[in-house]
């Protein structure tokens, strides 16, 4: 066993790892319920979750919506363990997808591609609206020590409300990068930098509020060796994104699968997004076309990106990601972590939680033999 537990509040997770909540329709409420009957904590992706609905391009907001509380109401059915939503900063339905996590109960919101200095709001709107004890968990993602302490900062003077925990993604994850490009490969920015920063960025507020908010290390973490490495260094937990869309039950299209269990070191690349940060993909034909100035003729179906202008961006992002997740990689592209060439093989989550498990059991008596 991975140990030890990691805490959020109230919440309990045996296995102190945490899925990343990868949209668009990568990690729904199948993929969620699976890693949550594993003892970790599954997450749906927000972003783009009623792409699927017929109204998705007339009534957005209706279609994301009754999109997002059905999975979440699917994953609560097929597990009793942590299940949490992943919602953007970047998302114009960013304040929607908030208060429908809260009202369906969800246990966690992760959030970032932006600074969530708002969101205890709606868990304290709702709270006195529906006179109410909503107990979903606030877990911003940062890339830094100061947005840790910037937002720990805000959200008590404003709201008397501490982070639950933190995310820190650092610069090998896969999709949507907090860094400017030229910092991705800068070993000042490098996640075993990052997680000691950040855990001593918090203490004062920790000292303040007489509770633990616990650190998870995410980006790039592949093997049981990498968590027992990020544990030591005082994390309380660990997410991973790019191994668990190998897996029988991820929502994605298998063609999508595939193109991770073919994929090379190589083939790994940095695109600039129309969310207004760097990203890493898959490169592909579609991310060449892009590079070359073939530009795409933009008609905005969705408004998912308030960050996004339709008549300057030279594609429709959510158009792609909707491409890829179907299988259609031609038009489109598949973001990933900077360990996507280490994938070998589609294996269920029961099996990848075993591998880690061995693999952490391993390098620990390794360790105790030194």
């Amino acid at each position: 066993m991975i140990s030890p537990a990691l805490r959020i509040g109230h919440l309990q997770a045996a296995v102190p790892i945490i899925q990343g909540g990868m949209a668009v329709g990568i990690s729904l409420a199948r993929l969620a319920a699976a890693v949550a009957n594993e003892g970790g904590i599954g997450v749906l992706g927000a972003a783009m979750i009623g792409m699927n609905e017929p109204d998705v391009s007339t009534n957005p907001s209706e279609a994301n919506d009754r999109a997002l509380r059905r999975e979440l109401r699917k994953a609560r059915a097929a597990t009793q363990g942590i299940i949490g939503v992943n919602i953007m900063m970047a998302l114009t339905l960013f304040a929607g997808c908030v208060r429908a996590s809260i009202e369906e109960k969800a246990d966690i919101i992760f959030s970032g591609a932006g600074l969530p200095l708002d969101l205890p709001k709606y868990l304290l709107e709702l709270c006195e609206q529906k006179k109410e004890e909503f107990k979903t968990k606030l877990v911003p993602i940062v890339s830094s020590a100061r947005a840790a302490g910037l937002i720990a900062k805000k959200w008590l003077n404003r709201f008397d409300y501490l982070p639950d925990a933190f995310v820190v993604e650092g610069p090998k994850a896969g999709g949507h990068l907090g860094f400017l490009p030229e910092q991705i490969e800068d070993p000042n920015y490098t996640l075993e930098k990052l997680v000691p920063d950040v855990i001593e960025a918090i203490k004062p507020f920790e000292d303040k509020k007489g509770r633990a908010v616990p650190v998870i290390a995410a980006g790039g973490i592949f093997s049981g060796v990498d968590i027992l490495k990020y544990l030591k260094m005082g994390a309380a937990g660990v997410q991973l994104g790019t191994r668990f869309v190998a897996t029988a039950e991820c929502d994605v299209d298998e063609r999508f699968k595939q193109a991770y269990v073919d994929a090379r070191q190589e083939d790994v690349t940095i695109i600039k997004s129309p969310v207004g940060m760097p990203g890493r993909a898959l490169d592909s034909a579609f991310i060449q076309n892009i590079r070359d100035g073939k530009r795409k003729p933009v008609k905005c179906l969705f408004h998912c990106l308030h960050t996004c202008d339709p008549q300057t961006t030279p594609y429709c992002i959510a158009t792609a990601l909707i491409n890829a997740m179907k299988g259609n990689l031609e038009r489109g592209f598949a973001f990933c972590g900077s360990n996507v060439g280490r994938i070998t093989g589609i294996i269920t989550v029961h099996e990848l939680f075993e591998i880690l498990k061995t693999e952490y059991a391993a390098a620990l008596a390794a360790e105790v033999i030194s």
